[in-house]
């Protein structure tokens, strides 16, 4: 029995499928010959080379007896899935901070996912309200303390303060 949708998002619809044969033990020649579908092109969806089509969604629904737009419901979740990781990196509204915070590097090449736990210190020693809120916004709270935990005291008492004035503490 297949899935429900809620679980296998993101997923590529060939390796739910290659699972569900495997399960059923039934073999993927006569998969496609049961749907009328060519060896080949149901051999490049099962090894994740082709995307589900809606025809082809609509000939699978029949035989695994689920709605017609089961598998295309699958190939969306997982297309979404790989055009969001296909950004090439995530970045906060970068007009609310001042350059001058990051005096010692090229302020338009900070990658913020790999720099995180540094900006976030820097933030939070040097920024205002709009930079620590839009910092906030980010990362997230919770992503925040996580950083915040691990890193030693800062020497500036803006640091403490920040942490506790926008309750980032533990």
């Amino acid at each position: 029995m297949l899935p429900e949708l809620s679980k296998i998002k993101g997923i590529h619809p060939g390796a739910i499928l290659k699972r569900e044969l495997k399960t059923q033990s039934i073999n993927a020649s006569l998969l496609a010959e049961s749907i009328n579908e060519h060896k080949q092109t149901l051999s490049a969806v099962l090894n994740r080379r082709r995307a589900i089509n809606p025809k082809l969604s609509i000939k699978l629904s029949k035989y695994f007896n689920v709605d017609q737009d089961y598998f295309m419901m699958i190939q969306a979740s997982y297309d979404v899935k790989e055009a969001n990781a296909s950004f090439k990196e995530r970045k906060p509204d970068l007009s609310k901070f001042r350059k001058v915070i990051f005096w010692d590097t090229n302020f338009d090449e900070i990658d913020w996912d790999k720099n995180k736990q540094a900006i976030i210190k820097r933030i939070l020693e040097k920024g205002n309200a709009k930079e620590i809120n839009e910092l906030i916004s980010f990362y997230g709270k919770e992503n925040i303390r996580e950083q915040v935990k691990s890193m030693q005291n800062s020497r500036l008492a803006s640091f403490r303060q920040n942490i506790e004035s926008y309750n980032l503490a533990d």
